[in-house]
């Protein structure tokens, strides 16, 4: 498909057409999903989660980010390329954030940052688009913040969410991400703004949509989001196929024949 760069990412709201985005943390995976037609792949600190096993995004390093950045951008040659600026993401003083997400484009060559942002933090985001780093906004649930919110919750505060959009598309945020808001507060700020709102958890008025790959392809233990729709039972069929191979080699089965050079 054509090389998705952020003026066509952008311009897929401007005709109504839907946007695609999943998770990727891989060379393999992000093959995969471009090939499958995603528009956008996102590098997310929920690596931290999903691959790591860890209780939250907190511990994700920016050198981890970038490991895994340069290995989705190698793979994923159109499909637009996007990397979460790790926690505490803005918050170490402006040259220190764009230092930070200029080594993530640099060092990845990946196509914008991703930043938790809200009205508050206004001047890191100017500063950051100020500096040619294209940035994607996140609103709503902010799981950076997770402590300070007490855990992960539906964000409810309908008028706040409106003020942070509005100012990460003042300054100068192409996207913006809504995690865990009512369906309805989603709906009336994508109307407000020309920037595309990419939804998790925030209903089908979004301009698009995002989901963890491992949870779209039913490989985590336990139950998934309210959210999520699973699309496959991986896990499963790969627990089932693991077994058969430990019982082939087992019972020496595997390698057979077909298997053996004379």
């Amino acid at each position: 498909m054509p090389a998705m760069r952020i003026p066509n990412f952008v311009a897929k709201k401007e005709r109504g057409e839907k946007i695609t985005m999943l998770t990727a943390y891989d060379y393999t995976m992000a093959r995969l999903l471009e090939t499958a037609g995603v528009d956008g792949l996102l590098v997310g600190d929920s690596l931290g989660m999903v691959v790591q096993g860890k209780e939250n995004t907190l511990p994700v390093t920016l050198e981890e980010m970038i490991y895994h950045a340069e290995m989705v951008a190698r793979g994923a040659s159109s499909s637009l390329v996007v990397v979460d600026l790790p926690f505490p993401a803005h918050y170490v003083g402006i040259e220190k954030t764009i230092e930070n997400a200029a080594r993530i484009l640099k060092e990845s060559s990946a196509q914008a940052v991703k930043v938790e942002a809200g009205a508050n933090d206004v001047k890191a985001i100017e500063a950051l688009t100020s500096a040619g780093i294209p940035v994607m906004a996140h609103c709503g649930l902010r799981p950076q913040t997770v402590h300070q919110m007490g855990g992960y919750k539906v964000h409810r505060d309908d008028k706040q969410l409106q003020v942070d959009v509005q100012a990460m598309e003042k300054a100068g945020a192409f996207a913006v991400v809504l995690e865990c808001v009512p369906a309805t507060a989603a709906a009336e700020v994508t109307s407000q703004v020309a920037i595309p709102t990419i939804g998790i958890g925030a209903g089908v008025g979004c301009d698009g949509q995002i989901l963890v790959i491992h949870d779209l392809l039913g490989v985590p233990d336990g139950n998934l989001p309210k959210h999520v729709k699973a699309y496959a039972a991986l896990g499963e069929q790969i627990v089932a196929a693991v077994r058969d191979y430990c019982t082939d080699v087992r019972n020496g089965d595997f390698p057979a024949d077909d298997q053996t050079f004379a």
